[in-house]
This record gives structure tokens, C-alpha cells and sequence, in this order.
């Protein structure tokens, strides 16, 4: 029989110079999970400072465009416009060689961002991220972008646990302004000399894209067109509970409407903020929502400014909302 080896104490690992210089929780690279950890541990990644990145870029974050200027556009165009673009405004101003930095909703072939031949900047809204932080990884992604030759799309890739956050990259004092588009030609500013692959992608796009107009007298109210009936979806900035108790208490007196043949149905939760839905008959254009639009904002202020107790009639009316409410993130 072998004999059997005296246990000994397991040796604490030593942290390499650079891991003393930063201390125990100094920042790392990232690398892959089976990688040694850059600390000098001995230990793979995942085992190590891994741990704290990787529930870093998994937990969740609520209302990720929070802090932005625009917050309820931001969501709008996430969520529930096909074709939009919107100039954003740095810290700092744009760096040498970057005459603009455009948001986009999609780009082509889903590319997160592009690097354009002339050294502007287009950075994709609706794609894919691999966080649970879609700020951080918007971030990553633009400030590659920044760096990038000139011509290039820019890859997906999971962003670090301590990068910034679009907060921290884009003037708080800045315009947020979205354009609306028809379809997806500001992705091609010279359409002749476009590749197949993006002409095909272009034509994809805008073959599938729902006539989208966004409202000009009230914030964040998208007007859309199906072949069945007309919607508008509006983003709103209060807090759920507040917001429902308002709509609950104007759809149990009849006002929730915006005129003749409209009714509200129900809404989304977005990004942490709340979409109410209203379906609209096929004949009824953006145009001829602006006036009911603003006279039912005005509605909902003084119903949202009401701390009375719901009454019976409110409740169920406020249930009726709450069953037809969808999470879309």
C-alpha cells in the first residue's frame, strides 16, 4: 500500500510587484476565464479578480440612460424606432480627425459602430451588448470607434468591468435631438459606391421599417403606421406606480383617449421607464395626434399631481393596466 503523504499547509500565492502597487482589489486586465489572472496569483481568471468582472458586466442595470439628456428618446430609440439618428456632444469637445460623433439606431450589417472614411463616427443603438450595462458597453464601443482607422466597422466585445459609462463620456449640457428617417440611407452618403453586401443590407432595412414620425409638442411620443392601425407609443419619465395611479384615474373617467376612435391599451416597461400604448384608427396621422397629444399631457399632469386614494373604479382600471403591461428589457 502507498504511503500515505503528511498534509501540508497550502502556501498563500504572492502577488506579483504590480498587484502589491495596486493592492488586493487594484484594476486588471481582462482575459479569458482560463487564462492565468494578471495578478500573479497562480490562479485561472475566473477564479480570481474574474469573479468581481465578470458580476460587474452580468448585473443588471435598470434604467441605463439615466443622467443622459434625452432619457426617454434614448429608450424610444432602443426599443421602438426603426430608422433615427442624433448628434451627440463629448466632454471636452471631438478629438482631432472626428468632425461628428452620430448616434444611429441600427447600422449596417448590425455593426456596432463605424469609423467613416472621412473620420466621423457612426455608433449603433440596437444591437446585442454583452453586459448588463448597456451604457458601459455603448462606451467601450465609441471610444474604439474614436481611435479607429479611418473606413472600418468596430467589432463587439465585452467591455471591462471599470470602463466608463456613456455619462461620463457625453456633455450632460448637451442637445438630444433625433431625426427621424424614412428608411436607412444615412447609413450610404455615396449610395454608387456602396459594397453589395451594405446595398443588400440597406434594402433589407428599409423593406422591413415601420413609417415612424416622432410628435413635436409634447417629449418622447412616437406615431407609427401598421397595415391594421395606427399606435402611439410615448415615453414617459415618471415613476411607475405614479404613472399608472394617473392613467388609471383618467381611463376610469373616460379621458384617457385621444379622440374620437383612440383608446389606450395598455403599455411597455422599457429601460426602466414606462411606454403607454394608445392604438389609433389607420386614417389618423402624426399630424393629427398633436393636439390631442398636448391637451392629454395636460390631463396627466393633474392626475399625476393627485395623492388621493384609487377609488374602486380606479383600481379595476388600473388592474386592466397592469395585466396589459409588457417588459421589453
Amino acid at each position: 500500500m502507498a504511503k500515505k503523504r503528511p498534509q501540508t499547509k497550502a502556501k498563500r500565492p504572492q502577488l506579483s510587484d504590480a498587484a502589491r502597487a495596486g493592492g488586493a482589489d487594484g484594476d486588471f486586465p481582462v482575459v479569458g476565464a482560463r487564462e492565468p489572472c494578471p495578478c500573479g496569483s497562480g490562479r485561472r481568471y475566473k477564479a480570481c479578480h474574474g469573479r468581481a468582472a465578470q458580476h460587474a458586466v452580468t448585473e443588471l442595470v435598470q434604467r441605463p440612460f439615466d443622467g443622459l439628456p434625452g432619457e426617454c428618446d434614448w429608450v424610444a430609440l432602443r426599443e421602438l424606432v426603426p430608422a433615427a439618428t442624433v448628434e451627440l456632444t463629448l466632454k471636452g469637445g471631438l478629438p482631432e480627425g472626428v468632425p461628428s460623433v452620430t448616434l444611429a439606431t441600427v447600422l449596417p450589417m448590425a455593426w456596432p459602430a463605424l469609423r467613416r472614411d472621412d473620420g466621423s463616427v457612426l455608433l449603433g443603438l440596437q444591437n446585442d451588448t454583452a453586459s448588463g450595462d448597456i451604457s458601459r458597453d455603448l462606451a467601450d464601443t465609441l471610444q474604439r470607434a474614436l481611435t479607429a482607422d479611418p473606413g472600418t466597422p468596430v467589432q463587439s466585445r465585452r467591455a471591462p468591468a471599470d470602463g466608463p459609462r456613456l455619462q461620463e463620456l457625453l456633455d450632460s449640457e448637451g442637445a438630444f435631438e433625433p431625426v427621424v428617417h424614412p428608411g436607412f440611407e444615412f447609413w450610404v452618403p455615396d449610395a454608387e459606391n456602396a459594397t453589395p453586401e451594405v446595398t443588400a443590407s440597406l434594402e433589407r432595412a428599409n423593406a422591413a421599417a415601420i413609417p415612424t414620425v416622432r410628435l413635436t409638442g409634447v417629449d418622447a411620443a412616437y406615431w407609427c403606421e401598421t397595415p391594421d392601425k395606427n399606435h402611439l407609443r410615448w415615453v414617459m419619465p415618471h415613476p411607475e406606480e405614479q404613472l399608472l395611479d394617473a392613467l388609471a384615474r383618467l381611463h376610469a373617467a373616460g379621458r384617457s383617449n385621444l379622440g374620437e376612435g383612440t383608446r389606450l391599451v395598455g403599455s411597455f416597461r422599457a429601460h426602466g421607464l414606462t411606454v403607454p400604448v394608445w392604438d389609433l384608427p389607420s386614417g389618423v396621422s402624426a399630424e393629427d395626434i398633436e393636439k390631442p397629444a398636448a391637451e392629454f399631457a395636460e390631463r396627466l399632469s393633474g392626475a399625476l399631481a393627485t395623492d388621493a386614494p384609487l377609488t374602486p373604479d380606479e383600481r379595476r382600471a388600473r388592474g386592466g393596466l397592469t395585466n396589459r403591461q409588457v417588459t421589453l428589457s
